[in-house]
């Protein structure tokens, strides 16, 4: 009996630690200190010009879209739109993804084209398919705005310049962070700020779903970038554009899943709409070898059951998600 005891002891103390070591990354503090950098420092001043250029439609060519057609502060700075809209109606080829938190990002854009916040600003003003602004024009139409040559004088003490444009939109950018979410409460001690359901999701989550080996971390992101097989069909390249490695083909950046019940539709090309199909697409492993030989090595497939997949789908809506974006 003492036996029996002894090694139902040793059992309950290993599957507790193997239960805390799953779920370690939660109890990182969120949201992580945000890291300004050294030449363009945030203040009150530039995130309040960066907030203005971020609605101002005049930063377009039409006069008819700004930042916040596609990142929309009422869609949780998606556009619920499988592809984004540009001047003229002209669609994107890829989804927009959310800004919640990108002041954590270590690269911009599905492929990682730009490394900054500040640079990233400045793409898709000039881009032809989205607001198809130049940027000299732009320079010359904003200084010849009374309130704008104040407020770029008040932010930068100089005149506008596209870099100053970018400064000021990225530092209101680094400001969008996602809300507290029952998550953080629960790693804190909170354990009824999660449902029953949750909680097993979100032991699937850490477990035998697999789905932190990316998606790691406070903000749920590994920074990396994978081959998931989605968008096959449509060869886009991928992170290999930026590289131009025969690895990263059709390989994209790990989104954060903060907020992720707000972003539908899903994945780079928005080709998934609900979480359920999300989760089922992992479930299966993905398109198979043969259709996608640069498939990441991480994928396989899972063998969950229709109830686990709506338990995992619980967690990533009740515990990532906030009630309201």
């Amino acid at each position: 009996m003492y036996r029996l005891t002894y090694w139902l002891v040793v059992v309950l103390v290993a599957t507790t630690a193997q239960l805390l070591m799953a779920v370690d990354p939660l109890v990182k503090p969120f949201p992580p200190k945000i890291e300004h950098p050294s030449d363009n420092p945030t203040t009150p001043a530039k995130v309040s010009l960066g907030k203005k250029l971020f609605f101002d439609t005049r930063l377009s060519q039409t006069e008819k879209i700004s930042c916040s057609s596609c990142h929309d502060p009422a869609k949780a700075w998606t556009d619920g739109r499988q592809f984004a809209i540009g001047v003229h109606g002209r669609v994107g080829k890829r989804n927009t993804p959310s800004l919640f938190n990108v002041a954590y990002n270590e690269h911009q854009f599905w492929n990682g084209r730009v490394l900054t916040l500040e640079k990233q600003a400045l793409e898709p003003i000039k881009h032809p398919s989205e607001m198809n602004m130049n940027l000299s024009k732009l320079v010359v139409k904003l200084e010849e705005i009374e309130e704008y040559r104040t407020a770029f004088l008040d932010a930068f003490d100089g005149s506008v310049t596209p870099e100053n444009i970018g400064k000021a939109i990225a530092a209101f950018e680094r400001m969008i962070i996602s809300k507290e979410a029952a998550i953080d409460r629960y790693s804190r001690g909170e354990k009824a700020a999660l449902s029953a359901t949750a909680r097993r999701g979100m032991n699937l989550f850490f477990g035998d779903a697999r789905c932190h080996l990316c998606h790691s971390g406070p903000n749920f992101s590994d920074q990396k970038f994978h081959n998931i097989g989605v968008g096959v069909a449509a060869r886009d390249q991928g992170r290999s554009l930026v590289t131009s490695r025969v690895k990263d083909h059709g390989a994209f950046k790990t989104p954060t899943l903060r907020e992720v019940a707000h972003t539908a539709p899903y994945m780079h090309d928005g080709s998934i709409k609900t979480l359920e199909a999300v989760v089922k697409h992992y479930n299966f492993g993905g398109v198979t070898d043969a259709e996608n030989p640069t498939r990441d090595e991480l994928l396989e497939v899972l063998y969950l059951s229709e109830k686990q997949v709506s338990d995992l789908v619980v967690f990533l809506k009740e515990g990532l998600s906030s009630p309201t974006k």
